[in-house]
């Protein structure tokens, strides 16, 4: 971290807490992003299939910051699996959220969400190519890959010019994804971490709430904490100011005893399912 940015590598810095927003819609997302915003976020994260750009884009126009200020994420369908229309998306998104670039633009998943974990290297590769044509166009500024296991990963290193430079994975405390992780950080990709408070059987976790008391914090507030030690982005989200506003609040740092017993914890990970509010 420098000066609470990442650094990826080809230096674009990257703010080192991001607001999510799965699976918020409409005038829930639109006030949430908002309220980020009006509170000091400044890494925003949306994809197509949240079906929120819209709203992401309205309260980023509204809250009339510098466009230099914000690190602005979406993401591809994770059903396209075409050069020719992986161009065309990303144009529907800048149009949805109403900017001349992104930040930041991922393959959201290497499956479509109806064919989890079926094998689309081939257009992963085609996919990824046309991210590669973005970035060298300068119509994003870093571009990289989410639910990519090693791999995937692997798959685009063979094949493509660019090494992704973010990894955005489902991280948390218990589930660690040591292999990916490793990987990642073996060949400077920044991990970001999806869900990083775990749903309500992290936060009620006894050890977590535990840990939590001793520095006087909540568990939502340790488990944002927890990545960032780890060398980990987190990107946690609320709909409410008042979490919104803790989420970010987590400027204490963990005893080495307490980040080994976190390190070792395993908790039963929740599935996830198609990142859609139905």
């Amino acid at each position: 971290m420098d000066q609470g940015y990442f650094v990826l590598r080809n230096h674009v810095k990257i703010p080192k807490i991001g607001f999510g927003t799965a699976p918020l819609k409409g005038e829930e997302a639109y006030q949430a992003v908002k309220t980020a915003l009006d509170v000091g976020y400044r890494h925003i994260d949306t994809a197509q299939i949240y079906l929120n750009e819209e709203d992401v884009g309205r309260a980023i126009q509204d809250a009339n910051l510098p466009r230099e200020t914000l690190f602005i994420t979406s993401k591809l369908d994770a059903s396209i699996k075409s050069y020719d229309s992986a161009l065309e998306a990303f144009e529907e998104t800048l149009k949805r959220l109403g900017l001349d670039y992104l930040d930041l633009y991922l393959i959201h998943a290497p499956w479509p969400w109806d064919d989890k974990y079926g094998n689309y290297d081939q257009g992963n590769v085609q996919a990824y190519k046309a991210l590669e044509k973005l970035y060298n166009e300068g119509k994003v500024r870093a571009i990289g890959v989410s639910n990519f296991s090693v791999h995937d990963l692997e798959n685009i290193k063979k094949n493509c010019e660019i090494l992704p430079h973010v990894n955005q994975i489902k991280y948390h405390i218990g589930h660690p994804q040591e292999e990916t992780v490793n990987y990642c950080k073996n060949h400077d990709i920044l991990v970001e971490a999806y869900s990083p408070l775990g749903r309500a059987k992290v936060l009620n976790h006894p050890k977590l709430l535990e840990i939590a008391a001793k520095y006087a914090v909540s568990t939502a507030q340790l488990c944002v904490r927890y990545p960032l030690e780890n060398g980990v982005l987190p990107l946690p989200r609320s709909s409410k100011r008042d979490h919104i506003i803790n989420n970010k609040e987590v400027n204490f740092t963990l005893s080495s005893e307490d980040r080994s017993i976190l390190d070792n914890l395993r908790i039963e990970s929740i599935e996830f399912g198609t990142p859609r509010k139905k």
